[in-house]
Parts: structure tokens; C-alpha cells; sequence
């Protein structure tokens, strides 16, 4: 039997999911991208699992698009096979992400960590979008997600030239949140999961919802959402116990409530 192109694992309240295509350096085609959005969606809809590590391999993360299916298909195939409801159902999931980038993070690859809440990336990871050595240009929200995670003139240099960014430049640009040892990224990826899934469930959905709007809203409806997300907070379960916890000296007992 051929082997799963998307393993899965749970470490405590983390579920892990890593990309299997390794000849391919997780190429992500059609059949990846499914696999993806149904093994998220699954973990996003347990109570017991409070955050994602997303990963690939060590040598890539994800390398782009299949180039097989891409220069196969016409306008109307791509549009019509769905592809872009998939980045759509990833975007969707309110589980926290955590990507764990080694290697190469290219084209689609890049997109994906994108879509991800942050990213633990290896001293050896590389960052591009590199589609315009193609004929054509990102697809998958990099024009976009780019420049508001690195400003516009280091967008314009990656997607118009196809230049790359070490670990340490998309850290000092803002793309990723954490460089580690190369033989440290997923491990530190886990442990950075572990540390949002012992959080109350309830205040992270909430903030994760709050900083994503930021991007999308204006200032002043950005701090209003804020504000009544604070309150709804306040009025979880959760809340009275992180208090009441801080006050008892102990470590709160989040549910989820």
C-alpha cells in the first residue's frame, strides 16, 4: 500500500498533521490540499484539541503547486475543481495553527504557512514565491498576505524578481515568529502549540478572531470588536477560573467553557 500523503498524530491536546509527499517536496496538489482540509477540519471540530502543528519534511515544507496539475489544466478546470475553496475551508478553521517550516517554503507552499496563526521555522527554511519564473504570479493570497506580513517593497522584490528570504529575514521582515536549530523546528513548533492549547480555549478563539480582523477592519472597528470580545471572555466559565486561579496561586483548569 502506498503511504498516507498526510500523517497524523496527537500530542496531548496538540493535534500534529505533516505533509507526506517527499519525492515531491509536498508539491500540493489536489489530492494533498483535500487531504489537508479534511484531517483540520476534523481535528477543528474536537473539543480536545486546542492546537495544530502543521509541518512537512525536513528538507520542504511544501515547494509550490503540483506543476503537473497546474499546466494541465485550463482556466475554466482550475476554477471549476475548487481549489480555492480549500485555502477557504483552511483559512475557516478556528483551531490555532502552528506551521513548522524546514527547508523550502515556496509558492503555494509560502501561502499555506501563511494561512497558518504563526510560523516556528528552521535555520535552514527558505521563503519565496517564486511564481513569476513561471509566466504567472501567486494565486493563493501571496500577493496579498505577503506584503501585509513584510510591507510592500520586500513584496515586490520576492514576487516580482522571485527572490527568497532566509529564516532570519523573514524573521526580521515579520513573516515568521521563531528561528530554531535545524534539528529543533518541529519539536519547538509542538512545544509553542502546547503553550496556546493550555490557554482557556474560549479567550484564544476570541483573540485569534480579534488579530486576524485587524488586517481587515478599520482601527476603530477593529478596537470596537476587541472590546466586546473582552467581554464575552469575561463571561466564560474560563475566565472566572483563570482569576480565580491567579488569586489561588495554582494553575488554572481550562475547559473550554
Amino acid at each position: 500500500m502506498a503511504d498516507p500523503i498526510v500523517l497524523v498524530e496527537r500530542d496531548g491536546r496538540v493535534g500534529v498533521v505533516t505533509m507526506n509527499r517527499p519525492k515531491q517536496l509536498n508539491a500540493l496538489s489536489g489530492e494533498l490540499m483535500d487531504a489537508l482540509v479534511a484531517t483540520l477540519r476534523e481535528f477543528d471540530s474536537d473539543p480536545d484539541t486546542r492546537a495544530i502543528v502543521l509541518g512537512g519534511g525536513e528538507r520542504a515544507f511544501a515547494a509550490g503547486a503540483d506543476i503537473g496539475e497546474l499546466s494541465a489544466g485550463t482556466p475554466v478546470t482550475l476554477y471549476e475543481s475548487g481549489h480555492l475553496e480549500r485555502w477557504e475551508a483552511i483559512r475557516a478553521v478556528r483551531t490555532p495553527i502552528v506551521a513548522a517550516v524546514s527547508g523550502f517554503c515556496l509558492g503555494g507552499g509560502c501561502e499555506l504557512a501563511m494561512l497558518c496563526d504563526l510560523i516556528v521555522a528552521s535555520e535552514t527554511a527558505k521563503f519565496g514565491q517564486p511564481e513569476i519564473n513561471l509566466g504567472v504570479l501567486p494565486g493563493a493570497g501571496g500577493t496579498q498576505r505577503l506584503t501585509r506580513a513584510v510591507g510592500k517593497a520586500v513584496a515586490m522584490d520576492m514576487i516580482l524578481t522571485g527572490r527568497m528570504l532566509s529564516a532570519r529575514e523573514a524573521l526580521a521582515h515579520g513573516l515568521v515568529a521563531r528561528v530554531v536549530a535545524r534539528e529543533a523546528w518541529l519539536a519547538e513548533a509542538k512545544r509553542v502549540a502546547g503553550e496556546i492549547a493550555a490557554k482557556g480555549p474560549v479567550a484564544v478563539h476570541l483573540a485569534k478572531e480579534a488579530i486576524d480582523a485587524a488586517f481587515e477592519v478599520p482601527l476603530s472597528a477593529g478596537v470596537e470588536l476587541e472590546r466586546k470580545s473582552f467581554f464575552l471572555a469575561r463571561a466564560s466559565e474560563d475566565a472566572d477560573e483563570g482569576l480565580k486561579a491567579f488569586l489561588e496561586k495554582r494553575k488554572p483548569d481550562f475547559t473550554g467553557r
